[in-house]
């Protein structure tokens, strides 16, 4: 990358720190100057990590305001502070640094309740980072309600924070660009746009991100194989995709008795259990194999094989992946070989547990209802349920080791069932290449529950650098940065019901 003197010299002393990585500047470094000359890319796919303000959130959901927040748009969380966007979209110019990446999804606040509605309102969605000429900017869509006045105000992309990028040198990069820990203040649009809460100048959480480049072709460079490991192979032109390869006769035979053509199942667990598993007392991580994607919010299971009766409205489909959840106090639960049946309306989910001393072949762990489920009738070729409320039973409880009771509310599940070949599933939000982070380090805080995971203080707010694929010396140089990691005490929600800094309130 080559990184400029400044940002050695904040290296080399621990400040507080933002640290980058734009790949192979290195490698271009070395060659000829017109070979070394890159032209502009195209960002595509990718995440943005960022808690907005952690001591906002604690308010919302405090003794105070008594409220909550709700994700949008496929946005996730990740760790115990930080909300998750996806899917980039933008440019990057190697020569001039100048890079802008918006994201999906958004984040809803609510809270003092006020008979059927909200005095606080907030919602933040589609943050987009721009970067010019050294200087950086948070945009996003805000849609608010006035502290006091209750007025709702609704702008598109707003900028909402200044980037602090003193020291980065943005130039160069031909392959994924991460940006990390990067310090962020509220602007005084910002501070308009967020209700009146803050006013200009106040610190937000720092903001972390990762994206894919797309080459010239508007290809992504050949980083990834196109099928993952354990996906049943795509179907031939005139194959029946059944297991054994029959064609013909008897693949219309199977068409004609409601074969799936394909199908894929979306299942995030349940939110808080993800974070607990991310946060500081797991410390843990999950772990995808056998074709299983990250969704952010969700994973998916693909590549559904099975069948449906339209007249007796019933489903049967068998998926392939597996997730692993692992961590500390003896967190070691594996979900593998997922299916899903639906009969008189409502759906299971089935799995394979393997889950310390709970072994189970196909054990039923969440039962689902929903708009979709009742009829099965396709549409253009495809059955799709999306977001059914989902609820754990007996043996899913006990698959979670008793951490949940039968009857908790899990994540929904979203299913698409084409029926049709020429049908297509819905896309999964796309978060790069990068890979899954580890969680942020803490003292141990005792026994393994989700109760003590959502009280506990998080020490961190922002995640650890995003692993990225470089050159042998521009891998050390970012090997040496991830350790500047910045962590502080979250502070917590005062009675006070204002928002102060100096005061320890939101």
């Amino acid at each position: 990358m080559p990184l400029s003197r400044p940002s050695r010299a904040r290296l080399g002393h621990g400040v507080r720190g933002t640290v980058v990585a734009v790949l192979a500047g290195l490698v271009t470094a070395l060659l000829p100057a017109a070979a070394a000359h890159a032209e502009e890319r195209t960002v595509r796919g990718g995440r943005l990590d960022w808690g907005i303000k952690s001591s906002f959130q604690s308010y919302v959901t405090g003794p105070v305001a008594h409220g909550s927040w709700n994700l949008q748009g496929g946005a996730a969380t990740v760790g115990g502070s930080q909300f998750r966007f996806h899917s980039a979209q933008g440019a990057y110019d190697p020569e001039s640094g100048a890079f802008s990446a918006r994201f999906s999804g958004g984040v809803r606040f609510t809270g003092h309740k006020k008979g059927s509605s909200y005095q606080l309102d907030l919602t933040v969605s589609r943050p987009t980072v721009k970067v010019s000429g050294g200087s950086g900017t948070l945009y996003a869509d805000m849609v608010s309600k006035a502290k006091g006045t209750g007025k709702v105000t609704s702008t598109a992309q707003v900028p909402l924070a200044s980037l602090n990028l003193s020291g980065i040198d943005m130039k160069g990069g031909s392959g994924p660009i991460a940006l990390t820990n990067i310090p962020a203040t509220l602007t005084a649009r910002g501070a308009k746009a967020f209700a009146g809460y803050y006013t200009a100048g106040t610190r937000l959480d720092p903001v972390s991100l990762s994206t894919d480049l797309a080459a010239a072709t508007g290809k992504k460079p050949a980083d990834k194989p196109s099928k993952e490991p354990g996906d049943r192979p795509s179907k031939e032109p005139g194959d029946s995709g059944d297991k054994d390869g029959k064609k013909g006769a008897e693949g219309k035979k199977a068409k004609a008795a409601g074969r799936i053509e394909d199908a894929a199942v979306d299942w995030g667990v349940r939110r808080t259990f993800r974070e607990y598993v991310s946060g500081s007392i797991a410390q843990g991580k999950w772990t995808l194999s056998s074709g299983a994607r990250d969704g952010g919010a969700l994973f998916r299971f693909p590549r559904g094989e099975g069948s449906y009766d339209e007249k007796k409205r019933t489903l049967d489909a068998d998926f392939t992946g597996a997730v692993r959840f692992t961590g500390k106090h003896g967190l070691d639960i594996r979900l593998s070989r997922v299916a899903v049946g639906v009969e008189d309306g409502e759906g299971t989910l089935y799995a394979d547990v393997d889950s310390g001393d709970f072994t189970q072949k196909k054990a039923p762990l969440v039962t689902f209802t929903g708009k979709g489920l009742a009829d099965l009738k396709p549409k253009d070729g495809l059955i799709a349920v999306t977001e059914a409320p989902a609820k754990l039973t007996a043996d899913g409880a006990r698959a979670f080791g008793s951490l949940y009771k039968a009857g908790t509310a899990m994540d929904p599940v979203s299913l698409a069932v084409a029926v049709d070949e020429k049908a297509e599933l819905p896309a999964l939000p796309d978060l790069g290449s990068a890979a899954e982070p580890k969680a942020a380090k803490a003292p141990d805080a005792g026994p393994k529950a989700e109760k003590a995971a959502r009280s506990a203080d998080d020490t961190s707010d922002s995640s650890p650098a995003l692993p990225i694929a470089v050159g042998a010396v521009a891998a050390l140089l970012v090997a040496a940065a991830v350790v500047f990691g910045v962590t502080r005490k979250r502070r917590a929600a005062r009675a006070t019901g204002t928002a102060d800094d100096t005061t320890g309130t939101p």
